[in-house]
């Protein structure tokens, strides 16, 4: 009995140690990256860490503050362009992850149109694959070349397609891979008439969405020259001393603040009501 209860004394030990001591599971490496990862992921720059980035926001921020304060001398202006200042870099991120979007929806037909051609002319899905890493659409290359390494190193196609979805980040790109595994996972003749059925569908989507950006564009462009008319007026007050001056006393600190809330409101408000459903990485 003594040994018994010695016996699982021990082996709680070993299993308190191994949470603590082994390497965690695969499925709990893969957890979701952060918001800002993610967005990085986004914009094609897996390089750049988040941190790195909120790095690069504290630091402007810091500059444009003391650049502001020695040129108008006045603190709580020179807060606002520092605050402005370091929501650039994730404004330029955003942008750079909206274009690559917009890029690669505009090209996955030509892609999925150039898979349905080496299935017709007799090829398997994978070399079908690693064939658009040479003569697929431009912008989707380099992640169909990462895709071709893995798989002619590892010839593991399920973890070969994972790959692929990280180097792209694309939402359309992610719904393009869970149906080419599914298509390879069940096998059959269908193959074709599957990605004929995709490319149309990606197709008459992308159409949409574009008449509807079109409309949409008046909507941002007019929230974006709302917002940004006020504060470029107070950077032209700050070559006039004795007006920038009048912000240094509590309300003018007071305005200034308030001024700040009601364009972020203003603007956030007008660009929900003027968005489009935006495609997310559910299946990522």
């Amino acid at each position: 009995m003594g040994a018994l209860i010695g016996l699982g004394f021990g082996l709680g030990l070993a299993l308190i140690w191994s949470a603590f001591v082994l390497p965690r599971s695969t499925k709990e490496k893969n957890r979701s990256p952060d918001r800002l990862t993610a967005l990085l992921a986004s914009a094609g720059m897996q390089n750049v860490s988040s941190r790195n980035l909120i790095g690069l926001c504290v630091a402007l921020g810091v500059i444009a503050l003391a650049v502001m304060q020695i040129l108008s001398g006045t603190l709580p202006v020179a807060v606002v362009f520092g605050a402005i200042a370091a929501y650039i870099p994730l404004t330029v991120v955003k942008g750079r992850a909206a274009k690559r979007q917009r890029e690669f929806a505009e090209v996955w037909p030509e892609a999925v149109d150039h898979l349905a051609s080496g299935v017709r002319a007799g090829m398997s899905l994978p070399e079908a694959l690693v064939g658009l890493s040479s003569r697929g659409p431009e912008p989707l290359r380099p992640a169909f070349e990462k895709f071709a390494l893995d798989y002619q190193v590892t010839g593991r196609f399920g973890d070969s397609l994972d790959l692929l979805k990280d180097s792209l980040a694309d939402p359309v790109g992610d719904r393009v891979v869970e149906a080419l595994r599914i298509a390879r996972e069940v096998g059959g003749g269908d193959l074709g008439r599957l990605l004929r059925n995709l490319s149309s569908y990606l197709r008459d989507d992308l159409h949409t969405r574009s008449e509807l950006e079109s409309r949409q564009a008046w909507t941002v462009n007019g929230a974006r020259l709302a917002v940004a008319a006020p504060w470029i007026v107070l950077l032209l007050m700050c070559f006039q001393p004795e007006i920038i001056q009048r912000y240094r006393s509590p309300a003018g600190a007071l305005v200034l603040a308030g001024g700040a809330l009601l364009c972020v409101v203003a603007y956030r408000l007008m660009m929900r009501i003027g968005r489009l459903p935006v495609d997310r990485r559910i299946l990522a």
